[in-house]
């Protein structure tokens, strides 16, 4: 495969668009932001005027879109890029979406002779700008062979998760826990700054005992404990407030369909729900550390 269409530069898909061009992959890009699609282009990339014109002539399509919904309206209908793909095209959606909506884009695709994956991504902006990313895939294993060198010019580590929708369960159920350990986290941490303690021994001490996490190891919420987080940088970039929400939305509905207990993750969603109505959406969400110690 040489010319990859990519949708979707946000802020995971423009760091990961241009990871494949420093690969050297030829890419028709589109996305509805007229300077995400300036960026593109000036590192190399051929920007699309539509999606149509994006996968004209190319041999994969690769998606980043925020919602279910957003992936149904490029893919499915009269009007959507199944109908325009020729036969054998190989497409994956790395967007973090609901696993139904997954498997029902997926069907469509096989009806119309094309090869889809689920592939959504865990690793952040950090991760898709350094080319870190982990895929987290649910479909058959031929195709992740197959598109397996693309989503090693974005990422380190690949997991083949099971049939179709099975990335996306499975990274539903990292999101959830991701959510509930920051937010445990921000809360332990606050309670001993409340009783005196400094929040850089504090977090050292759990990082060297049985408390430690990936918060505490390498994304700790307290400004100023760690260089290069969010936190430190007033919670802007890294993953929105927002976006967390979206997710343990998903797992809530997920938990909700499967007759599955999610009572962590449910008292979970509902913290993020209070912190983004506070108007902490748009911040990092490592930002809810403001929700047990405000720091204004």
């Amino acid at each position: 495969m040489q010319t990859i269409a990519f949708i979707g530069l946000g802020n995971m898909g423009g760091p990961m668009a241009a990871n494949l061009l420093k690969q050297g992959y030829q890419l028709n890009v589109f996305d509805l932001s007229a300077d995400a699609l300036a960026k593109l282009a000036a590192a190399g990339a051929r920007a699309a005027s539509t999606a149509a014109d994006a996968v004209r002539g190319a041999d994969a399509v690769i998606s980043m879109l925020p919602a279910g919904r957003h992936v149904e309206g490029l893919y499915l209908g009269e009007s959507g890029l199944f109908a325009q793909l020729p036969a054998g095209t190989l497409v994956v959606d790395c967007s973090t979406i609901d696993a139904a909506t997954a498997r029902k884009v997926a069907a469509a695709a096989d009806a119309a002779g094309l090869k889809m994956l689920d592939a959504p991504v865990s690793g952040g902006t950090a991760g898709a700008a350094a080319g870190t990313l982990t895929f987290i895939v649910g479909g058959a294993a031929a195709e992740l062979e197959r598109a397996r060198p693309l989503l090693q010019a974005m990422g380190k580590n690949i997991f083949h998760a099971g049939a179709a929708g099975a990335g996306q369960t499975a990274k539903i159920c990292n999101n959830m826990l991701l959510g509930i350990l920051m937010a445990g986290t921000a809360e332990a941490l606050a309670l001993g700054v409340k009783n005196g303690l400094d929040p850089k021994v504090l977090s050292d001490i759990i990082s060297q005992s049985s408390g430690r996490n990936w918060a505490t190891e390498l994304y700790n919420p307290w400004p100023g404990v760690m260089e290069n987080t969010p936190a430190s940088r007033g919670y802007s970039g890294g993953f929105m407030t927002e976006l967390m929400l979206k997710d343990l939305g998903l797992a809530e509905e997920t938990a909700l369909h499967s007759h599955a207990a999610n009572p962590l993750g449910s008292l979970a969603r509902n913290l993020y729900e209070e912190h983004a109505q506070a108007g902490f959406g748009k911040l990092d969400f490592s930002s809810i550390l403001k929700h047990f110690h405000p720091l204004d």
